[in-house]
């Protein structure tokens, strides 16, 4: 389906693009906060954006707007591609924000939309095509950078890569039912915002939204600091800490496909608890130890352990929304304001204590999980409602 293989695009997209971040840091001569910034700032611009066009959505043609969003997201990554310099870097990534979300993000809400009755086990195979493209993103750098081929020309190539499946999207995406209208008025956008913001009088649907973001500390943001946690704290070479996250990657993609079938047999929030007590033990002890091979070995079981994260708690989003998937991620992109801020926040607490301490931080994910997830009883309470 043409929609996973938009996320598989995008996954391959971030792959490379945190992969890269030791080349990139090297060749720009970027310091830590400025590494933080770039990590932070485009997202946080891009919630700024993303709800209109999320509203647009709901209320013109959904269509339209998803390949209008590829249209930019191909854009975005020539432009990366070509960059010389921190500044044109960054606005690389401020304009692959938002058009990543109009793209990609609406393409995940069309398939909630799709079929109702199976969200969690379509976010597990859309998590799973996105995690073999954050399996093929580094793997492809690593070789890349064996035969000189360069960071700049990986970009340039998914760019092409991305040109092609926007002519296939604009193939297999469905037609959207007719509008009244040619173009939404202002009005009615606002409309849809009242009603989408009527939502956080829902306990419930402000509890997903708040561990969604919690959640994102031990996977997006893990993701992004650990090439230079294995450059800079564990002593690897860039080619090689493209490899070990490339492990990373490869163990959560195992997971990912386990997932499937697994939801079918055992409820997704029982799965997540239990993992979520594992990834508390695994990450001090990857923080602590200090042989190379044994960080590589317990990384690989962590990426393992916290597969499926993201799906269940997107699915159990998308279900207490009732079907308002474009209200869903308008909600999802403000509360992502603050978190994603994080990098930049642990950019700078890096750039002072170092690397090794700021990784610590990272903790607060698994622990906020811990804590916020249902009991079984309010969870039985909640789906009798």
């Amino acid at each position: 389906m043409i929609y996973f293989l938009i996320e598989f695009l995008d996954e391959l997209v971030f792959g490379i693009s945190e992969a890269a971040l030791p080349f990139i840091r090297d060749d720009l001569h970027l310091n830590y906060a400025q590494i933080g910034l770039a990590l932070s700032l485009p997202g946080f611009i891009a919630n700024f954006i993303e709800p209109f066009l999320y509203a647009i959505s709901d209320v013109w043609k959904r269509r339209a707007v998803i390949l209008i969003g590829g249209i930019f997201f191909t854009i975005s990554l020539f432009l990366t591609g070509i960059s010389t310099s921190f500044a044109l870097l960054l606005a690389s990534f401020i304009l692959f924000n938002p058009a990543s979300g109009a793209f990609v993000s609406l393409s995940q809400a069309s398939l909630m939309d799709a079929d109702p009755m199976h969200r969690e086990n379509n976010m597990a195979r859309w998590t799973f095509a996105g995690s073999l493209g954050v399996l093929a993103g580094p793997i492809l750098l690593a070789a890349a950078a064996w035969i000189g081929f360069g960071w700049r020309g990986m970009f340039i190539g998914v760019a092409l890569l991305s040109t092609f499946i926007l002519l296939i999207a604009w193939r297999r995406i469905p037609h959207d039912k007719p509008h009244p209208v040619s173009f939404p008025r202002f009005g009615d956008i606002l409309k849809q915002f009242g009603a989408t913001f009527t939502a956080l009088k829902n306990w419930t649907v402000i509890r997903w939204l708040i561990l969604l973001e919690f959640s994102d500390l031990m996977l997006d943001i893990f993701y992004g600091f650990l090439p230079l946690y294995f450059v800079d704290i564990a002593g690897f070479s860039p080619a090689q800490a493209a490899l070990s996250v490339a492990v990373w990657a490869g163990v959560g993609l195992l997971g990912d496909f386990l997932l499937i079938p697994l939801v079918e047999r055992m409820k997704g929030l029982d799965y997540l608890r239990l993992s979520v007590l594992i990834e508390l033990i695994l990450f001090p002890a990857f923080l602590l130890v200090q042989i190379s091979w044994l960080k590589l070995v317990i990384v690989a079981l962590m990426g393992f352990f916290n597969a499926g994260w993201y799906a269940i708690l997107k699915a159990k989003l998308f279900e207490s929304m009732h079907g308002q998937s474009g209200a869903a991620l308008t909600l999802d992109n403000v509360s992502g304001l603050i978190g994603k801020l994080i990098p930049f926040g642990i950019g700078l607490f890096a750039q002072v204590y170092g690397l090794g301490a700021a990784m610590w931080l990272l903790l607060a994910g698994p622990i906020a999980l811990l804590l916020g997830l249902p009991r079984r009883v309010e969870l039985t309470t909640d789906e009798s409602l």
